[in-house]
């Protein structure tokens, strides 16, 4: 076998997963930058962890993530090997607790209805619901199978506090895979005390701005290459020591040259896609409708026939029906908004976590991040983000589905819901929302079988390593920034035998005093 400094490496996917996987091959592994080749179907890198506009235009920024001090410990040690952009002799990780350092976040208004707090510390749990939570607990995962959380609770479940938390948290519907709750609620057992989102983290900035930028930054100094706007349909394999081995990576765009893959080259790849087809809308005019026939899906379709191994991408990218929703960013050019939300709420930006609508039809929450938002927000400007789980239906206020909406009448029926009907006018006027529809972006929350998502490096391959989120890491949980980047961690170390450590998965459902902490909070 060659000297890893003589590799390549074939990252196909540009999201968060393909470039945490380039910074580890360099860092952990010791391989040139300039043998590394990130190729993206899309412009820009980053995936979903995207951020663009202006005060003038409107900014976006579709999706928002938190992050959890105990168990993200393959984001913060990806952020350990990035050089912060403000000190060169500090890493983002020194950026990030120095930050969280001053900010203490506590949800004082986590639940709203007709425009007025509710008790949020009651979860409003019967004894059947509270006995099948431990149960989620305890029970092995093989009980579970393909059932759906609505095959498993009562339907006073569903009209608890606690799943109006737990699904505007964590983005579950009642036809998502069980399975998948349980792994999120072995993982975060430890908080259950505090529901109130007392064990989030929070990014200085914008993802894109605060990861993803300097992030690229390293890369491109390292001589990694980018190549955008090429989309890969297919994988040829060969059998070579009898195991499956990628020879040819091949593109969509017939002009363009297929790339012949060394037998001691690596190939990784971002199967499927969260935020493929997101379409956006503007001030007046809602986002363009799904189609459900995204090419995105494509290369992994194609390869999966190729192995039992590979997964099967037909569970996740059938019904976006049930695996869209609906995000909107405003962008406000004062500070009324925010004077009137941290007044009602008692929370100062950047310390509230979300606050969630119990009564909206479209199941509608809010965050106000720390500000400025944006790297390049002006002073004297403020950006929120807030989703629509429940795209599908009419609003409470406008007698439209939130998917037929354009932003103004998304902040109208937000205004009625906070009760500030009275100063709306005058705040929509110098506000800018811009709503986007992303049809798949719960895809990898759908009920599957074991099988149905491929191991990061399937048995049987030798250069080949699946990365992103549908692959299968035993009890991790998908939809987080960690699921990407350990995957990314786990194929560079085991495509390379690396004895580099990969950090271990954080439970703490057997310790005694979180067991008991955490059946308290379900006896509320």
């Amino acid at each position: 076998m060659i000297n890893i400094k003589d590799r390549k490496a074939y990252i196909i996917g540009g999201g968060v997963a393909g470039v945490a996987a380039a910074a580890f091959l360099i860092k952990d592994a010791g391989m040139k930058g300039g043998n590394i080749i990130i190729i993206d179907r899309e412009s820009v890198s980053g995936g979903g962890f995207d951020g663009q506009g202006s005060a003038e235009h409107g900014y976006l920024s579709r999706g928002y993530r938190m992050f959890e001090e105990i168990i993200y410990l393959s984001t913060y040690d990806l952020f350990s090997k990035i050089p912060s952009p403000d000190n060169p002799n500090k890493t983002l990780k020194d950026d990030f607790f120095a930050f969280n350092a001053g900010l203490k976040i506590i949800a004082k208004a986590r639940l709203i209805k007709d425009g007025k707090i509710l008790d949020s510390s009651r979860m409003e749990l019967n004894w059947r619901d509270r006995i099948n939570l431990v149960k989620l607990l305890y029970y092995p995962e093989k009980y579970f199978g393909t059932k759906k959380i609505s095959d498993f609770f009562t339907a006073h479940f569903f009209k608890s506090n606690f799943w109006f938390m737990w699904a505007t948290t964590y983005a579950f519907q009642p036809w998502h895979a069980v399975l998948e709750m349980k792994r999120y609620l072995c993982r975060f057992v430890h908080d259950a005390p505090r529901f109130n989102m007392s064990c989030v983290l929070s990014a200085p900035y914008c993802e894109h701005d605060f990861i993803i930028l300097p992030l690229v930054k390293m890369l491109n100094k390292s001589g990694a290459r980018f190549l955008n706007n090429a989309e890969v349909t297919d994988l040829d394999f060969a059998l070579i020591n009898g195991k499956k081995t990628v020879t040819d990576i091949i593109f969509r765009d017939a002009g363009r040259e297929n790339i012949k893959v060394a037998h001691d080259d690596l190939v990784f790849v971002t199967n499927g896609s969260m935020m493929t087809d997101a379409t956006v809308g503007s001030m007046d005019k809602p986002p363009t409708p799904a189609t459900g026939n995204s090419t995105a899906w494509n290369l992994w379709k194609n390869i999966s026939k190729k192995s039992d191994g590979f997964g099967n991408p037909e569970v996740f990218c059938s019904s976006t029906q049930k695996t869209g929703w609906e995000s909107f960013t405003i962008t406000f050019k004062d500070s009324a908004f925010f004077e009137l939300v941290e007044k009602l709420s008692g929370n100062k930006a950047g310390t509230g976590g979300l606050i969630t609508f119990k009564d909206s039809n479209w199941l509608m929450s809010i965050t106000l991040p720390p500000q400025p938002y944006f790297k390049n927000q002006p002073a004297g400007t403020f950006v929120c983000w807030g989703y629509g789980l429940s795209p599908d239906k009419t609003g409470n206020f406008v007698n439209k589905k939130m998917s037929e909406c354009g932003g103004k009448e998304i902040m109208e029926e937000l205004f009625r819901h906070f009760g500030f009907s009275k100063d709306a006018p005058s705040i929509i006027k110098n506000a800018l929302c811009i709503p986007c529809f992303m049809p798949y972006i719960t895809a990898q929350f759908s009920p599957r079988n074991k099988s149905d998502r491929p191991a990061v490096v399937p048995p049987g391959t030798r250069n080949f390593a699946f990365i992103g989120q549908f692959v299968e890491i035993p009890n991790e949980i998908v939809f987080t920034v960690e699921c990407s980047i350990r995957s990314a961690k786990t194929a560079v170390c085991r495509l390379l035998n690396l004895s580099e450590k990969i950090p271990p998965l954080y439970q703490k459902k057997y310790n005694i005093k979180s067991f008991f902490d955490g059946f308290r909070t379900i006896l509320r």
